[in-house]
């Protein structure tokens, strides 16, 4: 496939990134306040993966915050399989006042839609988008005994042993599977996919060895990389990450017009009602404000944002638009 497939694919990204996200003055859309008395009972906050991951230590820090504001209880119920979407399907046919939500992704909101012939809900239709909350590039790393210093080395390699090289990520569909995929498609080379059931043991295994590479989590690579336990190649951004200055982008490094990026959110179920999700847009938005958090995370490697509800509605359609033709050019199959 030739490169300017990774041109045409991101350009469509782009277009969702480019979005403002909401300021402070702007605040939740106006409208009725909940019923007296809502939520009325403990929320849960839905994760689809393991505890362990960048996933998981956002809605922990997330839920911590909206505790304290909404007076009761946000409890995070990790419900992992099928990269993300079992936990997306149960949100999605929950009841719709409020007190269900999830921490949706790129693979479960976006990629999914495409990738899974059978998925049993609507990526756009099934969910009342509530805030965009994060997003990061990935890294191309490697276990530093393979010997790759650049990703220049990387590409050949893989050009004269296809399909050698392997790269670990937390589960098939996810943006990190099809980042590989991306990758490998403006490359025109043939890597290896090996799915885990999570961050936290896709990143044991690139450290131990026991795969070559990974385009994985900023946030939970970044101390690995510090410690010199992997080594980054490139990020997948469209600039260099201010954390790591000296590892250059992927389309520095060898592929011009390279860009793609993950991304965390909160959703409701549909039919949630418009007075409920506003209260939920301020609560986020308020939470992700909180100097703790904002200053946590985006010193982990994220932008931290809150989005409104409409433009996070407009990216996700963008982004499903985008992973779809990712997922038809490269021809991708869950078997």
């Amino acid at each position: 496939m030739s490169l300017s497939f990774g041109r045409r694919a991101l350009g469509l990204g782009a277009i969702g990134l480019a979005l403002p996200a909401v300021s402070r003055a702007q605040g939740p859309v106006p409208g009725p306040v909940p019923a007296p008395g809502w939520p009325g009972r403990p929320v849960r906050l839905v994760v689809p993966f393991p505890p362990g991951g960048s996933t998981d230590a956002l809605a922990r820090r997330l839920a911590e915050r909206m505790t304290a504001s909404l007076g009761q209880p946000v409890l995070v119920e990790n419900r992992p399989g099928a990269g993300g979407t079992t936990g997306a399907d149960l949100v999605s046919k929950s009841a719709p006042d409020g007190t269900t939500l999830l921490m949706g992704v790129t693979g479960s909101n976006a990629i999914a839609g495409t990738l899974f012939p059978n998925l049993p809900y609507d990526p756009v239709a099934g969910f009342a988008p509530i805030s965009r909350v994060v997003s990061a590039p990935l890294v191309v790393a490697v276990n530093p005994e393979t010997g790759l210093r650049d990703l220049a080395g990387y590409i050949a390699e893989a050009r004269v042993n296809p399909g050698a090289i392997t790269y670990a990520t937390p589960g098939n569909g996810t943006s990190m599977h099809l980042t590989g995929v991306m990758f490998g498609l403006a490359a025109g080379v043939e890597l290896t996919h090996v799915p885990y059931r999570g961050t936290a043991q896709a990143t044991t295994d690139l450290i131990a060895g026991r795969v070559r590479s990974s385009f994985g989590d900023l946030l939970i690579l970044l101390p690995q990389i510090r410690a010199g336990a992997v080594r980054a190649l490139a990020v997948t951004g469209a600039a260099r990450h201010p954390l790591l200055p000296d590892v250059p982008t992927v389309a520095e490094a060898a592929l011009p017009g390279f860009e793609a990026e993950s991304w965390q959110g909160v959703f409701a179920p549909p039919g949630t009602p418009p007075a409920i999700l506003a209260r939920l847009h301020a609560e986020v938005a308020r939470a992700m404000e909180a100097p703790e958090i904002r200053d946590s995370f985006a010193g982990q490697g994220f932008r931290v944002e809150a989005t409104t509800p409409e433009s996070f509605a407009a990216f996700v359609r963008a982004e499903v638009g985008k992973w779809g033709q990712v997922v038809r050019e490269g021809r991708v199959r869950l078997d």
